[in-house]
């Protein structure tokens, strides 16, 4: 059964995209950290981050990059950090967070919410930077 971020990628549930290429997709989070909480994944469904090929995982590392460096230039904060979890959905993902605080980067600590309106404009004022 394909898992929630396959359902992303294919269009079947809409997000807010920042950036996609053939191997991979990059979303803003809808519960949120922190303004500009992006996820990446892998465009081929894989349970566990370390169970993908060696060369798919360090193309996914500088993928991410390219959206650090984005979230950096539009996004109010000290750091951009990454996160790996891995229990929260069975398909590979990296959480990308812009944070003030090191609490922030969490997944215990309170979520955000923000509009649709405003998930449109904080995706379009990263996209700005890529």
């Amino acid at each position: 059964m394909a898992t929630i971020f396959t359902k992303i990628i294919k269009g079947e549930i809409p997000s807010f995209k920042i950036l996609e290429d053939d191997n991979f997709y990059a979303f803003l989070d809808i519960n949120p950290l922190a303004e500009g909480h992006t996820l990446v994944v892998p465009k081929n469904e894989v349970d566990y981050i370390f169970d993908l090929e060696d060369s798919i995982l360090a193309q996914m590392n500088v993928f991410a990059k390219k959206i650090a460096i984005a979230l950096k230039k539009s996004i109010e904060c000290n750091r951009v950090g990454i996160l790996v979890v891995g229990t929260e959905v069975p398909h590979a993902h990296i959480h990308l967070i812009p944070f003030k605080k090191e609490s922030q980067m969490s997944l215990s600590s309170p979520k955000l919410n923000f509009s649709a309106d405003e998930m449109v404009k904080i995706a379009e004022k990263i996209k700005i930077q890529l």
